[in-house]
Protein backbone atom coordinates (compact mmCIF):
# COMPACT_ATOMS: atom_id res chain seq x y z
CA UNK A 1 0.00 0.00 0.00
CA UNK A 2 1.55 3.86 -1.08
CA UNK A 3 0.88 6.87 0.77
CA UNK A 4 1.36 10.11 0.48
CA UNK A 5 3.93 11.92 2.38
CA UNK A 6 2.38 15.38 3.55
CA UNK A 7 4.35 18.19 5.15
CA UNK A 8 3.63 19.86 8.68
CA UNK A 9 1.13 22.38 6.32
CA UNK A 10 -1.10 19.12 4.99
CA UNK A 11 0.20 19.66 1.85
CA UNK A 12 1.30 16.57 -0.46
CA UNK A 13 4.94 16.98 -0.63
CA UNK A 14 5.01 14.78 -3.79
CA UNK A 15 6.92 11.82 -2.21
CA UNK A 16 4.90 8.79 -1.79
CA UNK A 17 6.07 5.43 0.66
CA UNK A 18 5.46 2.04 0.73
CA UNK A 19 3.68 0.62 4.07
CA UNK A 20 5.13 -2.86 5.08
CA UNK A 21 2.57 -5.84 4.24
CA UNK A 22 3.84 -7.85 7.20
CA UNK A 23 3.06 -4.64 8.97
CA UNK A 24 0.11 -2.63 7.72
CA UNK A 25 -1.27 -5.85 5.54
CA UNK A 26 -1.96 -8.92 7.73
CA UNK A 27 -5.28 -10.14 8.26
CA UNK A 28 -6.19 -8.39 12.05
CA UNK A 29 -6.50 -11.26 14.93
CA UNK A 30 -9.56 -9.93 17.13
CA UNK A 31 -8.51 -12.04 19.91
CA UNK A 32 -4.86 -11.39 20.35
CA UNK A 33 -6.58 -7.55 19.76
CA UNK A 34 -8.27 -8.35 22.78
CA UNK A 35 -5.66 -10.31 25.04
CA UNK A 36 -3.77 -7.06 24.41
CA UNK A 37 -6.09 -4.64 25.77
CA UNK A 38 -6.50 -6.77 28.55
CA UNK A 39 -3.02 -6.75 29.46
CA UNK A 40 -2.40 -3.04 28.93
CA UNK A 41 -5.68 -2.35 31.20
CA UNK A 42 -5.07 -4.65 33.67
CA UNK A 43 -1.16 -2.93 34.21
CA UNK A 44 -2.52 0.21 34.72
CA UNK A 45 -4.44 -0.69 37.86
CA UNK A 46 -2.84 0.07 40.97
CA UNK A 47 -3.96 -2.65 42.97
CA UNK A 48 -4.17 -1.07 46.32
CA UNK A 49 -7.74 -2.02 47.35
CA UNK A 50 -7.88 -2.56 51.19
CA UNK A 51 -10.69 -3.31 53.59
CA UNK A 52 -10.54 -4.60 56.98
CA UNK A 53 -10.94 -7.96 58.59
CA UNK A 54 -12.49 -8.52 61.85
CA UNK A 55 -8.79 -9.31 63.51
CA UNK A 56 -7.81 -5.87 62.15
CA UNK A 57 -10.11 -3.52 63.72
CA UNK A 58 -9.96 -2.17 66.93
CA UNK A 59 -12.57 -2.90 70.03
CA UNK A 60 -13.13 -5.50 73.04
CA UNK A 61 -13.19 -9.12 72.55
CA UNK A 62 -15.50 -9.41 74.92
CA UNK A 63 -18.81 -11.67 73.95
CA UNK A 64 -21.80 -9.55 73.50
CA UNK A 65 -24.63 -12.53 73.89
CA UNK A 66 -25.39 -16.23 74.75
CA UNK A 67 -24.35 -18.30 72.04
CA UNK A 68 -28.24 -19.95 71.89
CA UNK A 69 -31.67 -18.58 72.39
CA UNK A 70 -31.17 -15.01 71.35
CA UNK A 71 -33.55 -15.03 68.55
CA UNK A 72 -30.13 -13.84 66.10
CA UNK A 73 -27.00 -15.05 64.16
CA UNK A 74 -23.79 -16.38 66.77
CA UNK A 75 -22.02 -13.04 66.93
CA UNK A 76 -19.06 -13.15 69.30
CA UNK A 77 -16.99 -9.27 69.52
CA UNK A 78 -17.97 -5.83 68.55
CA UNK A 79 -15.61 -6.47 65.54
CA UNK A 80 -17.76 -9.58 64.05
CA UNK A 81 -18.85 -8.72 60.27
CA UNK A 82 -22.52 -9.38 61.77
CA UNK A 83 -22.47 -5.95 63.23
CA UNK A 84 -22.14 -2.56 61.90
CA UNK A 85 -18.89 -1.20 62.38
CA UNK A 86 -17.38 -4.57 62.70
CA UNK A 87 -14.93 -6.21 59.88
CA UNK A 88 -15.34 -7.44 56.33
CA UNK A 89 -16.30 -11.12 54.97
CA UNK A 90 -13.71 -11.36 52.08
CA UNK A 91 -12.69 -7.87 51.10
CA UNK A 92 -10.29 -6.66 48.84
CA UNK A 93 -6.71 -6.76 48.85
CA UNK A 94 -3.49 -5.62 47.47
CA UNK A 95 -2.33 -7.45 45.05
CA UNK A 96 -1.14 -7.31 41.11
CA UNK A 97 -3.07 -7.46 38.59
CA UNK A 98 -0.88 -7.37 35.88
CA UNK A 99 -0.09 -10.46 33.34
CA UNK A 100 2.82 -11.67 30.56
CA UNK A 101 2.22 -11.90 27.29
CA UNK A 102 4.44 -13.82 25.21
CA UNK A 103 6.24 -11.76 22.57
CA UNK A 104 5.06 -13.03 19.62
CA UNK A 105 1.28 -13.02 20.68
CA UNK A 106 2.39 -9.09 21.64
CA UNK A 107 4.02 -8.16 18.49
CA UNK A 108 0.83 -9.96 16.32
CA UNK A 109 -1.40 -7.42 18.61
CA UNK A 110 0.23 -4.75 17.61
CA UNK A 111 0.80 -5.27 13.60
CA UNK A 112 -2.92 -6.11 13.70
CA UNK A 113 -3.64 -2.87 15.26
CA UNK A 114 -1.75 -1.27 12.78
CA UNK A 115 -3.25 -3.35 9.58
CA UNK A 116 -6.81 -2.49 11.23
CA UNK A 117 -5.80 1.41 11.31
CA UNK A 118 -4.25 1.05 7.45
CA UNK A 119 -7.47 -0.81 6.25
CA UNK A 120 -9.73 2.32 7.86
CA UNK A 121 -7.30 4.72 6.08
CA UNK A 122 -6.53 5.97 10.12
CA UNK A 123 -2.58 6.31 8.72
CA UNK A 124 -1.18 9.52 7.42
CA UNK A 125 2.46 9.76 6.94
CA UNK A 126 4.12 13.74 7.51
CA UNK A 127 7.98 14.73 7.03
CA UNK A 128 10.05 14.85 10.27
CA UNK A 129 9.74 18.05 12.00
CA UNK A 130 10.80 19.90 15.24
CA UNK A 131 9.71 22.11 17.85
CA UNK A 132 11.94 25.26 18.26
CA UNK A 133 10.33 25.39 21.67
CA UNK A 134 6.99 24.01 23.19
CA UNK A 135 3.96 25.83 21.39
CA UNK A 136 0.10 24.02 21.75
CA UNK A 137 -1.11 26.72 19.07
CA UNK A 138 1.56 25.43 16.57
CA UNK A 139 0.81 21.53 17.43
CA UNK A 140 -2.89 22.37 17.36
CA UNK A 141 -2.13 24.38 13.68
CA UNK A 142 -0.87 21.03 12.29
CA UNK A 143 -3.52 18.92 13.30
CA UNK A 144 -6.00 21.26 11.32
CA UNK A 145 -3.67 21.39 8.60
CA UNK A 146 -3.91 17.85 8.24
CA UNK A 147 -7.77 18.19 9.14
CA UNK A 148 -7.47 15.45 12.04
CA UNK A 149 -8.18 17.86 15.00
CA UNK A 150 -11.26 17.17 15.31
CA UNK A 151 -10.00 12.95 16.06
CA UNK A 152 -7.86 11.40 18.94
CA UNK A 153 -5.00 11.45 17.47
CA UNK A 154 -1.69 9.32 17.78
CA UNK A 155 2.00 11.04 16.82
CA UNK A 156 4.59 8.81 16.49
CA UNK A 157 8.09 9.79 16.53
CA UNK A 158 11.40 8.23 15.75
CA UNK A 159 12.74 9.09 19.28
CA UNK A 160 12.04 11.07 22.24
CA UNK A 161 11.07 14.89 21.48
CA UNK A 162 10.49 17.07 24.98
CA UNK A 163 9.07 20.36 22.73
CA UNK A 164 6.67 17.85 21.19
CA UNK A 165 5.32 16.16 23.78
CA UNK A 166 5.07 19.56 25.73
CA UNK A 167 3.42 20.80 22.97
CA UNK A 168 0.63 18.22 22.75
CA UNK A 169 0.67 17.33 26.70
CA UNK A 170 -2.84 20.00 27.21
CA UNK A 171 -4.71 18.69 24.59
CA UNK A 172 -6.82 15.62 25.72
CA UNK A 173 -7.53 14.53 22.19
CA UNK A 174 -3.55 13.66 21.56
CA UNK A 175 -0.68 11.61 22.56
CA UNK A 176 2.57 11.37 21.60
CA UNK A 177 4.53 8.17 21.41
CA UNK A 178 8.10 7.06 20.12
CA UNK A 179 7.93 3.97 17.67
CA UNK A 180 9.76 2.06 19.92
CA UNK A 181 7.03 2.03 22.77
CA UNK A 182 4.04 1.78 20.54
CA UNK A 183 1.30 -0.51 22.14
CA UNK A 184 -2.12 -1.75 20.62
CA UNK A 185 -4.30 0.03 22.94
CA UNK A 186 -2.90 3.57 21.80
CA UNK A 187 -3.38 2.82 18.03
CA UNK A 188 -7.13 1.07 18.88
CA UNK A 189 -8.42 3.96 20.69
CA UNK A 190 -7.21 6.83 18.22
CA UNK A 191 -8.88 8.09 15.03
CA UNK A 192 -5.76 9.05 13.18
CA UNK A 193 -2.13 7.56 13.53
CA UNK A 194 0.05 10.45 12.41
CA UNK A 195 3.56 9.06 11.80
CA UNK A 196 6.59 10.81 10.89
CA UNK A 197 8.85 9.35 8.15
CA UNK A 198 11.45 8.39 10.45
CA UNK A 199 9.11 6.60 12.55
CA UNK A 200 8.18 4.61 9.67
CA UNK A 201 11.69 3.60 9.22
CA UNK A 202 11.75 2.66 13.27
CA UNK A 203 8.74 0.41 13.34
CA UNK A 204 10.35 -1.50 10.20
CA UNK A 205 12.98 -2.28 12.27
CA UNK A 206 11.07 -3.44 15.19
CA UNK A 207 9.05 -5.16 13.23
CA UNK A 208 10.53 -6.65 10.85
CA UNK A 209 13.43 -9.27 11.32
Amino acid sequence: MEVSVLNINGQETGKKVTLDESIFGIEPNEHVLWLAVKQYLANQRQGTAKSKERSEHRGSTRKLGRQKGGGGARRGDINSPLLVGGGRVFGPKPRDYSFKLNKKTSLLARKSALSQAAKENQIIVVEDFKFDAPKTKEFVNIAKNLKVDSKKILLVLPEADKNVYLSARNLKSAKVIMANAINTYAVLRADAVVMTEGALNSLHELFVK
